[in-house]
């Protein structure tokens, strides 16, 4: 009776552990065949290469490897825009999803003559150590202080600085948010690239301390959302916002305006008025 109690149990166990064995065996076999499955390189050979994380994953071959493993949409490169997705939806034998561009622009008009530096700033060369002291030189806590970090981490050489202010060339720019997570100020937003019409300030202070450092500075007197047709203008505070999936490019908001914060964007550069 005891050697029948030792016994039984004793099978009990070998045999789950015979079940799990084979079931890890089969699992492992199955991923082993996945991460060998052809179809990884032959997307990493249509992918650009950039590397830049636009996608969401660390790199082309992570991306890569998600869509073939993990199912990841095909339509994520938006460095090799719609010509990559048709190569990578045909590897994966389905339909070629449509791919919304999405650019990197920079919320401010601060340049040179148009604002004021508050001190000369002899530290080093670098938005991200000039911003902690007394939140960088320029006159504007909310402006770009224009040494390019951004520039320094865009993969693809698509930011300038112009004046004195980062400004990003739209017609290289593949969204891939690097220079948004890099930017102290946070002023650098991503948005539709169809989208042509922008506030190009950060400053949420009230108009009467804004015009004293500013001459372009949004000062909240809320005449854009007026004229506006589409509801596309709201005030957060005392700074206008467009939201670009309402905009219409129309204009409307840039000729109300009084000081000309809110301007029609070409690929980067600016209708603006610069004096």
């Amino acid at each position: 009776m005891m050697f029948v109690n030792i016994l039984v149990p004793a099978a009990i166990v070998g045999g789950l552990g015979l079940v799990f064995g084979i079931g890890l065996a089969a699992v492992s076999k199955k991923f082993a065949l996945a991460a060998n499955d052809e179809r990884i390189e032959q997307i990493i050979d249509v992918l650009p290469g950039a590397n830049c994380g636009a996608c969401g994953y660390t790199g082309c071959v992570a991306y890569a490897t998600a869509v073939v493993n993990e199912g990841a949409k095909t339509n994520l490169c938006t460095v090799g825009k719609d010509a990559v997705v048709k190569k990578i939806s045909e590897i994966m034998g389905v339909e070629a999803e449509a791919m919304e561009k999405k650019v990197a622009r920079v919320m401010c008009a601060g340049f040179e003559g148009i604002t004021t530096k508050k001190y000369e700033y002899e530290g080093v060369p670098s938005c991200i150590s000039a911003s902690q002291l007394h939140a960088g030189d320029s006159s504007c806590r909310y402006g770009c202080l224009g040494f390019g970090d951004c520039a320094k981490v865009c993969p693809l050489n698509a930011i300038k600085i112009h004046k004195g202010v980062a400004v990003v060339i739209e017609t290289i720019c593949s969204g891939c948010n690097l220079c948004v997570e890099t930017c102290p100020k946070k002023i650098i937003r991503l948005l539709p690239a169809d989208n042509t019409v922008s506030v190009t300030c950060s400053n949420g202070d009230k108009g009467a301390a804004v015009r004293q450092i500013c001459r372009h500075g949004c000062i909240g007197c809320g005449r854009c959302s007026k004229v506006c047709e589409y509801n596309a203008i709201s005030m957060s505070g005392s700074l206008a916002v467009i939201d670009p999936y309402k905009c219409q490019n129309c204009g409307k908001c840039v000729e109300e305006c009084p000081i000309n914060t809110i301007e029609i964007i070409h690929f980067g550069e600016c209708d603006r008025k610069e004096a």
